[in-house]
């Protein structure tokens, strides 16, 4: 596979991800008694991203300049992760609340 199909791949699927990691996550984390769980949703998802993209880039070096080290790749991977995870929440946002110009 090419680097740039490498590349296509990788974020497609972070971006895929970053918009079911959230759900996910407070379908897990909230259970709705009052405990706190509520309060580890957002850190659980950027965290289980982060390992995710680290992961991604490792299997596919084309997320990360040629020639980088693994923890170069990793560390580049947790980047793409987050920016994965904001980027699907951007969308499940707007997917939500849809586009309203014209306000009342």
């Amino acid at each position: 596979m090419t680097r740039s199909a490498q590349r296509v791949v990788g974020i497609v699927v972070l971006v895929v991800l970053g918009l079911l990691t959230l759900p996910v996550v407070a379908y897990f984390a909230d259970t709705g008694d009052g405990d706190g769980t509520e309060n580890w949703i957002i850190p659980v998802a950027l965290l289980a991203m982060a390992v995710i993209g680290a992961a991604l880039a490792i299997a596919l070096p084309g997320l990360a300049r040629e020639g980088a080290s693994t923890g170069r790749r990793a560390l580049t991977g947790v980047w793409w992760g987050l920016l994965g995870l904001f980027v699907g929440l951007v969308v499940f946002w707007f997917l939500l609340n849809g586009l309203d110009a014209g306000g009342a």
